[in-house]
């Protein structure tokens, strides 16, 4: 094949549209969806009837054929897409964005007709969710419509967005305690502990969920036995806890893990929001110490993710 020459790049050239088309799939790195976390969400009607509308956002689509490049769409406003309905039969549909470019499929004219449009394909049954095999299109939603149904409602809607390049940002903290520093004496209640293990953090403004990882190595436990739950809060968002349950009389030493992931509330995105371990220590399961000392150290792994809303 022979080079295809890049759009836009010289003056007096004459520019192939695959040429654009080429420069966005590479661009686009293969990969193709939504741009954004919010956008083209398929939702029904205002007042449920027989359609849904699909929301402002822009996407990127690739050529199901080689060499065909990607094609680029944005819709501005609700886009409404009727949806027919059913009879005796319940009936699933799949909602795509399509691209039927003349020169690879179809017979639409770009003079006069929309090359790229929302497209019902109705009744897929059991298929699977992509669009269909030589189709040049991005899923969106599936439907699932019960028998004599004509109205739309969210509960049928079932969300197939993908983002095209979703954004990520980690971040890797550490603390090396240096005092002795046992639970506090009032166990039973969720107390902030080790002191240091607490940090501002920075959400992004696109970030939509957090996964979150604390390792507590070299706690020291010692004179008894030991229950206890931990667990990490950002913000008010608390992560599912973490038991440490240690029957053991000498002194020990423990490592602990904790870990969730936690969708992050559209207030807090481009805020600062503080980030720290909590301790529920319950007496009557053992009435031993747990600390941390010099030779403890706390890490911190942050890595917030795009995802769709």
């Amino acid at each position: 094949m022979t080079l295809v020459q890049p759009p836009m790049m010289v003056h007096g050239g004459n520019h192939p549209a695959r040429a654009m088309r080429l420069m966005i799939s590479s661009l686009a790195r293969g990969r193709q969806g939504i741009a954004e976390a919010g956008d083209l969400k398929v939702r029904p009607l205002e007042a449920p009837g027989p359609g849904v509308r699909v929301g402002d956002g822009s996407a990127l689509i690739h050529g199901a054929r080689p060499w065909q490049g990607a094609y680029t769409q944005t819709n501005v406003g609700d886009a409404v897409v009727n949806v027919p309905p059913t009879g005796p039969f319940a009936r699933t549909d799949l909602l795509v964005l399509r691209i039927e470019d003349p020169e690879f499929e179809g017979e639409r004219d770009p003079r006069t007709q929309d090359i790229g449009y929302f497209h019902l394909i109705q009744d897929i049954g059991n298929k699977e969710t992509p669009a269909p095999r030589g189709m040049t299109a991005i899923p969106l939603a599936r439907i699932t419509l019960p028998r004599n149904t004509a109205a739309v409602t969210a509960e049928m809607v079932t969300d197939l967005r993908r983002i095209a390049n979703p954004r990520t940002e980690r971040t890797l903290r550490t603390v090396h305690p240096q005092d002795t520093e046992k639970v506090p004496g009032k166990h039973g209640h969720w107390v902030a502990w080790p002191k240091e293990a607490a940090w501002d953090v920075d959400v992004p403004n696109w970030a939509t969920k957090a996964t979150i990882v604390i390792t507590l190595s070299g706690l020291r436990a010692e004179a008894g036995s030991i229950y206890a739950e931990l667990r990490t809060r950002l913000g008010e968002r608390a992560s599912r806890p973490t038991v440490v349950d240690d029957d053991g009389t000498t002194t020990r030493s423990a490592a602990v893990v904790l870990a969730d992931t936690l969708t992050v509330p559209p207030d807090y995105r481009g805020t600062r929001q503080h980030l720290a371990v909590q301790i529920n220590q319950l007496d009557k399961y053992g009435d031993g110490d747990l600390s941390v000392a010099k030779g403890t150290t706390v890490t911190a792994d942050i890595e917030f993710t795009e995802s769709p809303v």
